[in-house]
């Protein structure tokens, strides 16, 4: 009889664990997360073949360093004595110190369904803090979280539709004046309702939003639970990269299909999104036109410095390193890209040169890599600042395959030309 009970018992457990997994998958990717194998995220020391393609004015060698299984969310680079000066943060919730992994202190609300994981980390008085993907219940939303003590410090909305896909979050960070500025993308792909929310003044999706840093000092101590983030800019579609020179801040977005832009980004402006964009909509929904308006200017927005149509899938945006500025002798902006489509090809390094005002792009080049590479992040330092080591070369990631170091050489002489300028005078 007791032999009996036994078998009943575990066939009712099976059932309903089969009925409420079946109705609540994220309940399963949850707990797949808590019970992962450290040895998961796979890294590994690698000293790949040195690469070389050419640019316009000078060529770049590039090799792996490091093998990697996931996508990066975060890499920063740390000076110390240990195996590796690398801290790399992965999106399926990991930090990877000296090739030993550890599992992040995420909360158990974490979403992994819809694309969702850790999209980007910041940091504060040598504490970091994420930004991740969350769902309780039937709403979607996301969070910041201070890592050291598992601890949510600010909660978004609900999104008003299932339609979600968290690839649309982004996100990037700078550290601005006495703040941290963090985007927060729209995430979704087709769904009006919650591309609407970045028009929304009472939403954080779609802005780039103010963190003070006075507030994080007051979490960092137990006197506050949660920040209360300002929008510093609105409109904007899936903002990954954010950089600044100097006091000007830069930031590039996914378009639709196409409409990537990079943004000089301003306090209080509007970016248009999804009013006005360069690209076109994926998925006629309604009997809308499939074009948005395009003139960002007359329709009351600012406009992008510039928009790549087709779109490569932009990534990451930072300072060039010295040996580029150095060389163009301007201003000078590097973004990575990734997919790309037929019409334009992603996993390519683009080098933007302005205007001395930082308000007009001069000069765009695109350097392809190699057709498995889709680049995610550079290599920076705590504060997003790109890091350059003692030869002036950097580094990026690649999804699913790793680090790599990246070096600009054979750089063409530019005295030939000043001596031709000289002959015409």
């Amino acid at each position: 009889m007791k032999k009996i009970f036994i078998i009943v018992a575990c066939l009712f457990a099976f059932v309903f664990g089969a009925i409420y997994g079946y109705e609540n998958p994220e309940i399963l990717d949850l707990i797949k997360i808590k019970f992962k194998k450290q040895s998961s995220s796979k890294i590994d020391k690698e000293k790949g073949p040195l690469q070389k393609v050419n640019a316009n004015s000078f060529n770049v060698e590039f090799s792996k360093i490091i093998s990697l299984t996931e996508r990066t969310a975060f890499i920063v680079y740390k000076e110390k004595d240990n195996e590796s000066p690398f801290t790399i943060y992965t999106q399926d919730g990991f930090v990877l110190r000296d090739f030993k992994q550890k599992k992040l202190n995420l909360p158990n609300f974490l979403a992994v369904k819809k694309k969702g994981g850790l999209k980007t980390v910041f940091f504060h008085d040598n504490n970091a803090f994420a930004l991740i993907s969350s769902k309780k219940n039937n709403c979607y939303y996301a969070s910041i979280v201070f890592l050291k003590e598992e601890k949510e410090i600010f909660e978004t909305e609900c999104l008003p539709s299932q339609q979600v896909d968290y690839n649309g979050l982004g996100s990037s960070s700078v550290h601005y004046k006495d703040s941290i500025l963090l985007s927060i993308g729209a995430p979704e792909s087709i769904d009006h309702q919650i591309a609407s929310l970045a028009q929304d003044k009472n939403s954080m999706y779609g802005k780039i939003i103010e963190i003070k840093k006075n507030e994080l000092n007051k979490i960092i101590t137990n006197k506050i639970d949660y920040i209360s983030p300002k929008i510093f800019s609105l409109g904007h579609r899936n903002p990954q990269g954010l950089t600044k020179i100097n006091k000007t801040l830069f930031s590039v977005e996914h378009g639709p299909r196409g409409g990537d832009e990079l943004n000089k980004i301003q306090k209080n402006k509007n970016y248009g999104w999804p009013i006005v964009s360069y690209g076109v909509k994926y998925i006629l929904l309604d009997d809308s036109e499939r074009i948005f308006r395009v003139n960002h200017e007359k329709n009351g927005f600012e406009e992008p410095i510039f928009a790549l149509v087709p779109s490569v899938g932009i990534s990451s945006l930072n300072k060039c390193p010295n040996k580029l500025s150095n060389y163009y002798d301007k201003p000078c902006l590097m973004a990575l890209s990734l997919y790309g489509n037929g019409l334009r090809p992603g996993r390519s390094i683009i080098i933007f040169l302005l205007n001395e005002d930082m308000d007009r792009i001069h000069s765009t080049e695109k350097i392809y890599l190699r057709n498995d590479l889709k680049l995610r992040h550079f290599v920076t330092n705590s504060k997003n600042e790109l890091h350059e080591d003692i030869n002036g070369d950097i580094y990026i990631s690649a999804d699913k395959k790793g680090i790599y170091k990246i070096s600009f050489v054979d750089f063409i002489n530019a005295e030939g030309s000043n001596k031709l300028k000289k002959s015409f005078n």
